[in-house]
């Protein structure tokens, strides 16, 4: 896929992600101007309040995992993906477990994980538990994410390309992520595993 054509369709993906809390952002803001209903006034700034938050969550967890943060060949501080996932999952029916053997990852490294769990996290279409570890073995690090819910549904060419077994996006913004994770793996020397326990349980694994 030309870089240009998998940009535009990771900005379509950031958008469709965004215009929800924004536009209840926008939304409450013009009924604020009409309303004298103190009650109501109230409701609406909670809204705006939720609104806000969400965006920014989001931006947060975006900036780590699509963006340059930290710069070139930086390190980034686990904590830093921790609290911006968690932040992600906040006010979600997802249940976040994290746990880490080391303190700091390099950010394309981190850019695989984020977006590995971002992939996994949309197969939890009605909630669940989604567990992060990451381990050391001698100079390897192994990350895994698993999920575990009563309904479970990964699609196949979100697994497919995540896995690398495809490089077809066909115009879909919404499997992006996991084209960009597959990729930084490919260039890292590595590839993404699906390994799955149960039709109600998997987990994306890498190492490095």
């Amino acid at each position: 896929m030309k870089e240009l054509d998998f940009a535009a369709l990771l900005c379509s993906r950031l958008c469709h992600d965004l215009i929800s809390p924004v536009g209840a952002i926008s939304n409450g803001i013009e009924i604020l101007s009409d309303e004298e209903d103190e009650m109501m006034r109230a409701e609406v700034m909670k809204l705006l309040e939720l609104s806000a938050a969400q965006t920014s969550n989001r931006l947060k967890f975006y900036r780590l995992a699509f963006g340059a943060a930290g710069g070139i060949g930086a390190h980034v501080p686990i904590r830093d993906a921790k609290n911006a996932a968690t932040s992600l999952f906040e006010g979600t029916p997802i249940n976040l477990d994290w746990n880490s053997e080391i303190g700091e990852m390099d950010k394309s490294t981190l850019k695989v994980l984020l977006n590995m769990i971002l992939v996994a996290s949309e197969s939890l279409i009605r909630g669940g538990d989604m567990a992060v570890n990451i381990t050391k073995t001698g100079e390897s690090i192994i990350t895994e994410v698993s999920v575990r819910a009563d309904r479970v549904i990964f699609q196949d060419k979100a697994r497919e390309m995540i896995c690398g077994d495809t490089e077809t996006l066909d115009g879909d913004p919404k499997i992006a992520p996991a084209y960009l994770a597959s990729s930084v793996a490919r260039e890292l020397g590595s590839k993404i595993e699906h390994i799955e326990h149960n039709e109600n349980s998997f987990t994306l694994k890498f190492s490095t």
